[in-house]
């Protein structure tokens, strides 16, 4: 877990949650970058990023679906995504980063900001309780593009 939380910039530490700039948005479009604000799905593809990894900007059904950058593991290691629903249905699933020892890194409307949640706090909130499943990043960056999304 430190080697997640430890090495995060500020950036991605302070980021405020704002709905509309998902993957794909014309919000996130316009502007490069997290000042402006992230949903979770936009959040977590930036902290791989940030670790070299690869992430596509996939809402969560079509990341669910996804074979060519991710795999669908059953444990999860450091730097998995993790998707969180009322339901099993990846549609408008909520993502968030293995960060280790039980705990995820997320960016939720409830906190404003990123948090470390335990599996436990997904579990006892109606619309994360389900755990969807985990993906695996497998695509990684070049290194010229480093640090080029924060």
């Amino acid at each position: 877990m430190d080697l997640v939380l430890n090495q995060l910039p500020v950036v991605l530490r302070t980021v405020p949650y704002v709905g509309g700039r998902f993957p794909g948005s014309p919000a996130v479009a316009r502007r490069v970058g997290l000042a402006a604000g992230a949903n979770c799905q936009l959040f977590a593809y930036e902290v791989l990023r940030h670790f070299g990894l690869a992430a596509p900007a996939l809402r969560s059904s079509d990341l669910w679906t996804d074979t060519r950058a991710t795999l669908r593991v059953s444990s999860a290691q450091p730097l998995d995504l993790l998707l969180f629903n009322a339901t099993d249905d990846a549609y408008g699933a909520h993502v968030g980063v293995w960060a280790g020892e039980e705990r995820v890194l997320h960016l939720c409307a409830e906190v404003g900001r990123p948090a470390v949640w335990e599996m436990t706090e997904f579990a006892a909130r109606e619309r994360y309780r389900v755990l969807v499943g985990i993906k695996r990043v497998i695509a990684r960056q070049q290194p010229s593009t480093l640090g080029n999304h924060v």
